[in-house]
């Protein structure tokens, strides 16, 4: 079985940075697939960042592009988000995706698990 530990967040001001991280731990294949997405308040869990299994590619939201910076140590099946010039808008609760099924993760119906979630708090 595999479970995602989510780490980080937080609150910060306007223009701050904060991290996130994720790690699954349990019987992962080389080829598992994680990714961030987030829910503001009253809107559906959407995209953020995803990086492709079985490339170096990275996907971004077009609202986050520029400002954070998805990594990953795939050895131990560890991925951060670094978000950096936060804004108002950023706030939400941040949720770390898995899929064992090799593909990237774009969408929620391409998530089979989904980390505890995180809550992320910009003030202005």
């Amino acid at each position: 079985q595999v479970k995602l530990v989510q780490s980080g967040g937080g609150s910060v001001q306007a223009g701050g940075s904060l991290v996130l991280s994720c790690e699954a731990s349990g019987s992962t294949t080389r080829d598992y697939s994680m990714a961030w997405f987030r829910q503001r308040p009253g809107s559906e869990r959407e995209f953020v960042a995803t990086f492709n299994p079985r490339s170096t590619a990275k996907y971004y939201a077009d609202s986050v592009r520029g400002r954070f910076i998805l990594s990953r140590d795939g050895t131990k099946n560890t991925m951060s988000l670094q978000m950096n010039d936060l804004t108002p808008e950023d706030t939400a609760v941040y949720y770390c995706a898995g899929d064992s099924r090799g593909q990237t993760i774009v969408a929620p119906r391409n998530v089979d698990l989904w980390g505890q979630g995180t809550q992320v708090t910009v003030s202005s």
